[in-house]
């Protein structure tokens, strides 16, 4: 239930103790509370004025006073723990997505991915503050309870010593049942996360392709299956819940009945009998309530395993091989044989590609043949399954290389703007600029009439919550981003323009014609008309280069290729 990587967190150690000495003390005041209580009643059983007993009274409500700021104490101490181990996971998390990239998301899901990050890490922090603190009420208060027992009637105390594993194994049967009952649970919800983040991501599209009913079907069916594995799992936890109450409430009732016929027989006063009757109920329950709390940390403990094994996760090693002050007119990169699959599907298979000094290349295929596979293991953000990668004849075993990064801009389809000023989204990659450097790239990116339009010029926030941009805007924000950084010489397009009007499409290739100049340039595309900018055409499809070569070779072997179909047509 608790697991070992848990007591590699920085403090655990030293909160742990000082959780045992508070439930150590916790315990001897629960101790305490049931003798003083036992004689408080016994005192007035046997008619003695209250005068005499209030003794027994102020005790009673001193170890009950004590009990209690001991439970407060110990869920504020846990909870403040728990806060400090939650965030700092989350920063662990937060930075293992970015050394990932792109990987996080091709191996979990978008979905799976930010619900690790928010709703995961409240499950992991509700796992800590139930979890530790009824592990160790469940391994410290019962004995010495059960101890106090066996200092005043061992025999009651051995009763209760025995029936203890018993209720032990029956609750592990259930707590085992319940917990894969948990696991499927938390399967269907991380797949319910993942196809609605889809569905929402995808909506527009499947609106168009007159899908989203059909889709929305597929939604309900998995929200069903979770609904009723949750269920499931509820039905074995109230009845695991019953089960423990039944067989302890019967021990209970075990324990009064022997004491009866101690008391009955004169074999026992009743001040000890009444002592063992008040504890036996105090001995079972943290039992119980670690019972309650079982079920509600189950997922938890999946979240928890999903968080430390994506911490765990190795990032791409050999980061630091690859020396590259800049990239010149004489620099090369070559993937040969290059292979990538996804969940053993083969996405990419045996790409070979030599890009030389700023050469500009086109990935051209339909959606889905491997253009963005191919980006991504050139922008370093996927690693190749095998194949050779080399820059300048140095061998590579990957492009995760932090000089290799360091030269490229990358274009997507839809570029990210950021909740800040125009002036901070321009000078992502420059913090430097000024602004009149920024305007500089603003006039070149075809940006100045969108500028004169905000109420406070470069100062206006855009992006999220702020001033929104279309989708040709928020294009040229990210060339002004590229104009304003004019060291790094690589450019990754991946599909710039495909959400674009065709209007939008021609004035923004006006724009980005003359920033291709002197850059080594790779251009994801299915739109053939880019062709004209680029100097090789690499054509891809089911992940396969099927054609390649310069684009007006190309374009004449399919002008040579219908003409010929035309000549046979006509022949016929």
């Amino acid at each position: 239930m608790i697991d070992k990587r848990l007591f590699k967190l920085k403090g655990i150690i030293s909160t742990l103790m000082i959780l045992v000495i508070m439930t150590g003390i916790q315990g001897l005041a629960i101790i305490a509370q049931s003798v003083f209580m036992s004689r408080a009643i016994v005192d007035l059983w046997q008619g003695q004025p209250i005068r005499m007993t209030i003794n027994n009274i102020i005790w009673f409500a001193v170890a009950f006073i004590v009990r209690q700021l001991l439970v407060v104490l110990k869920n504020q101490f846990m909870a403040i723990y728990a806060d400090a181990a939650v965030e700092d996971y989350r920063v662990q998390l937060l930075e293992k997505y970015t050394a990932l990239g792109s990987t996080v998301v091709a191996n979990q899901g978008t979905g799976n991915a930010v619900t690790t990050l928010g709703a995961g890490l409240d499950n992991v922090k509700n796992y800590f503050q139930l979890l530790l603190i009824k592990v160790f009420d469940l391994s410290i208060i019962p004995w010495l309870v059960l101890a106090y027992i066996f200092y005043i009637k061992w025999e009651q105390g051995l009763f209760l010593l025995l029936i203890f594993p018993v209720v032990i194994i029956f609750f592990i049967i259930l707590g085992l049942a319940a917990q894969s009952k948990a696991d499927a649970e938390f399967a269907n919800f991380k797949n319910l996360n993942n196809r609605f983040v889809d569905a929402l991501r995808g909506l527009p599209t499947l609106k168009q392709l007159g899908l989203a009913n059909t889709y929305s079907d597929e939604i309900y069916q998995i929200s069903e299956d979770y609904r009723k594995t949750t269920m499931r799992t509820l039905r074995i936890a109230m009845t695991s819940t019953f089960a423990l109450d039944f067989f302890t409430t019967l021990s209970i009732a075990v324990v009064a009945v022997f004491l009866g016929f101690d008391l009955l027989n004169g074999h026992m006063l009743l001040l000890p009998a009444l002592t063992i009757l008040i504890l036996s109920p105090e001995y079972f329950l943290p039992l119980r309530n670690f019972s309650d709390d079982y079920h509600a940390t189950l997922n938890g403990k999946n979240a928890l395993t999903d968080v430390l094994a994506m911490i765990e996760e190795p990032d791409v090693s050999d980061q630091g091989v690859l020396q590259l002050t800049t990239w010149q007119s004489d620099s090369q990169l070559t993937l040969n044989d290059i292979n990538f699959s996804y969940d053993q599907q083969p996405v990419l298979k045996n790409i070979t590609l030599q890009a030389n000094g700023y050469q500009k290349i086109a990935l051209v295929g339909e959606s889905g043949s491997g253009k963005s596979t191919l980006l991504n293991i050139i922008g370093g953000f996927l690693t190749a399954d095998s194949g050779e990668i080399t820059i300048n004849h140095q061998k590579l075993p990957h492009l995760a290389q932090s000089d290799w990064q360091k030269q490229f801009f990358y274009m997507p389809q839809q570029p990210y703007i950021f909740h800040n000023t125009l002036r901070e989204n321009i000078k992502f990659y420059a913090q430097n600029a000024t602004d009149s450097e920024v305007r500089d790239a603003i006039k070149s990116a075809g940006l100045s009439s969108f500028v004169d339009e905000l109420p406070d010029g470069l100062d206006s926030v855009i992006g999220e919550s702020g001033r929104q941009v279309s989708g040709g805007q928020a294009q040229r924000i990210t060339l002004a981003r590229m104009l304003l950084d004019n060291q790094r010489k690589i450019l990754l397009f991946d599909e710039p323009t495909a959400h674009l009007d065709i209007e939008t499409e021609y004035d923004l290739k006006q724009t980005m014609a003359p920033i291709l100049a002197s850059h080594l340039v790779f251009f994801a595309t299915h739109r053939l008309h880019w062709l004209d900018q680029m100097d090789y055409v690499l054509v891809l499809r089911h992940g396969e280069v099927v054609e390649q070569g310069e684009p007006h070779l190309l374009l004449a072997d399919v002008n040579s290729q219908l003409n010929q179909l035309r000549y046979e047509l006509g022949g016929e």
